[in-house]
């Protein structure tokens, strides 16, 4: 097959069985790689939706640019929509973003605004509101806004929901995933659920985020909100795509917990994976244990990334030793 330009090989992700990590479990633990989408995330697949509907709407023309708040993945796969459709691309992220990403955007031509984490979402300075004011600012540009916009959630619903149901026959009993914006989560499980309502679906946040608190008692609370290195899962806002109904449990995981088992992934599965991905599997297993997942059981977990944006920090023993993870 010949593919018309690199954003048709997005999706068709592989499932893959984790096997050392999983030695005193009963349950079947899989993966789903999306790093080995051609952007090396997750975040491709709502990237081509987002643009796509946008430009069936008529909300950006021909030349236009793109401008996201992003922790990096959505900005890689905007940037390749951008560069085979011929739009420019403006993104924000924060200071806590590895120097890998946003040095990776601009690497496809696009202009990266850093700005600080630690300040409240509706500050001038957030990220969210410096792609808010620069997307006024700037002519013909369109704001995708990843966190309230629906198609986000819906590409998942259109292709990652039916990937893994085909993949494991339909056998699926629990799909964990990380809680970020909410779109992988809400839009995979909505699919799931409507083919099997006993599919289980656990949500992985990070300690320092406002998801677990906000599912357990319904209340937004800034009590919960700290500083942590994760990237990629938590909020300190609860954005438009996610939707709890479709959330039976979350389980929270700190830094060094996700940290060190992305790197165990790497070197006891072969899997070169980021650090929302180690959460992942590290929430995903506790999980299993916690409950006494059985041989009847099959788990999917989504890993949304790709190590090779984390070389400087996960991967980085001094970096790790720092931070007191090793």
């Amino acid at each position: 097959m010949i593919h018309n330009s690199i954003i048709d090989a997005i999706g068709n992700t592989p499932l893959v069985k984790l096997n050392r990590l999983t030695e005193n479990l009963d349950a079947e633990v899989t993966v789903k790689v999306e790093y080995l989408n051609p952007g090396q995330s997750v975040k491709d697949r709502i990237a081509v939706k987002m643009i796509d509907d946008a430009e069936n709407a008529g909300l950006i023309k021909p030349g236009g640019t793109i401008i996201e708040g992003t922790s990096g993945n959505t900005g890689m796969g905007l940037a390749l929509v951008a560069a085979v459709r011929g739009y420019k691309c403006v993104f924000t992220t924060t200071d806590k973003q590895s120097m890998e990403k946003v040095n990776l955007l601009r690497a496809l031509g696009a202009t990266v605004e850093i700005c600080p984490t630690n300040v409240e979402p509706d500050d001038p300075r957030s990220y969210y509101s410096v792609a808010k004011r620069l997307s006024e600012e700037i002519p013909n540009s369109y704001y995708p806004n990843q966190y309230d916009n629906l198609s986000n959630r819906e590409a998942h619903y259109e292709t990652t929901g039916p990937e893994i149901w085909n993949q494991t026959d339909g056998k699926i009993t629990h799909f964990v995933c990380g809680i970020g914006t909410g779109g992988t989560i809400t839009g995979t499980a909505r699919y799931l659920k409507e083919k099997n309502p006993d599919v289980q679906v656990i949500g992985v946040d990070s300690v320092g985020s406002v998801y677990k608190h906000y599912f357990e008692s319904g209340e937004f609370s800034k009590d919960e909100i700290k500083p942590y290195l994760t990237e990629g899962i938590g909020e300190d806002i609860i954005p438009g795509n996610v939707d709890f109904d479709y959330i039976d449990d979350v389980v929270q995981v700190n830094d060094k917990n996700a940290l060190t088992t992305t790197r165990e992934l790497a070197k006891h599965e072969g899997l070169f994976v980021g650090g929302s991905c180690g959460a992942a599997v590290f929430g995903a297993l506790e999980y299993a244990k916690r409950e006494k997942l059985g041989k009847e059981c099959l788990m999917v977990v989504i890993l949304p990334d790709s190590g090779t944006r984390y070389i400087s920090k996960i991967y980085n023993d001094q970096w790790m030793k720092e931070n007191g993870f090793i």
